[in-house]
């Protein structure tokens, strides 16, 4: 007589491999789902705080670069004065101080018509800021919240080497905060000052919504896979 194999422990052992290979494979599955979840988490928070008037605007004009800041955080107010200044560079980032450049400015609030005179024409002076040193600036007040344009223009003195050139920067003023917002309107033509020109509560509120329901469908997912 032969001894019977032990088929008991064999399928014992099997299920057990099957088991655990079925764990495993969980394991890994719900890793891409948190991984996946954490990735779309990041990518509405970035959303929701992404604001566009909290970056420096740049323009490029043949071989002259140009990048304009205004003062406070790029979010100038109707009313109060604001620090505008102009960081231009040459072709490999050598900078152009006012020194070297007969540069004009010019204000318009949007829209304009061509030849129509600028609203603005503030003084250009050298100033610093952050690592540059004596660039253009000057200081803007704004009179009404809307969108305005400002027009640098610029030629070489002598002995300076880099083409004219002639910058347009879109610039939008919110309401300042000693102002009568209640009936008076802005440079556009739109509603009244009052109105914020931050991103509205809808804009806002529809990333959050979206997460919540990708969020909901994951782990619908995860416990039908589950069971």
């Amino acid at each position: 007589m032969f001894p019977q194999p032990n088929h008991g422990k064999l399928s014992l052992f099997s299920t057990s491999q099957k088991q655990r290979r079925y764990l495993f494979k969980g394991i890994s599955w719900h890793q891409g789902r948190i991984k996946y979840l954490l990735f779309l988490s990041c990518l509405v928070i970035s959303i929701t705080n992404f604001s566009p008037a909290s970056a420096h605007k740049v323009e490029v004009a043949g071989d002259v670069g140009g990048t304009l800041h205004i003062e406070p955080n790029d979010n100038p107010r109707a009313g109060e004065p604001s620090q505008a200044w102009f960081a231009l560079t040459r072709k490999g980032g050598r900078v152009i101080p006012l020194s070297q450049c007969n540069c004009q400015l010019a204000v318009y609030a949007e829209p304009y018509a061509a030849g129509e005179p600028p609203l603005l024409e503030p003084q250009l002076q050298p100033v610093p800021a952050e690592r540059y040193q004596g660039i253009p600036g000057a200081d803007i007040t704004f009179p009404k919240p809307g969108i305005y344009q400002l027009q640098l223009n610029g030629k070489p003195v002598s002995g300076a080497k880099f083409k004219p050139f002639e910058f347009k920067f879109e610039v939008t003023v919110a309401s300042g905060s000693t102002q009568n917002t209640q009936n008076m309107r802005d440079v556009n033509g739109n509603l009244g000052e009052g109105e914020s020109q931050q991103l509205p509560i809808w804009g806002i509120a529809l990333p959050i919504l979206g997460f919540i329901g990708i969020l909901v469908v994951v782990l619908r997912s995860m416990r039908g896979s589950g069971e």
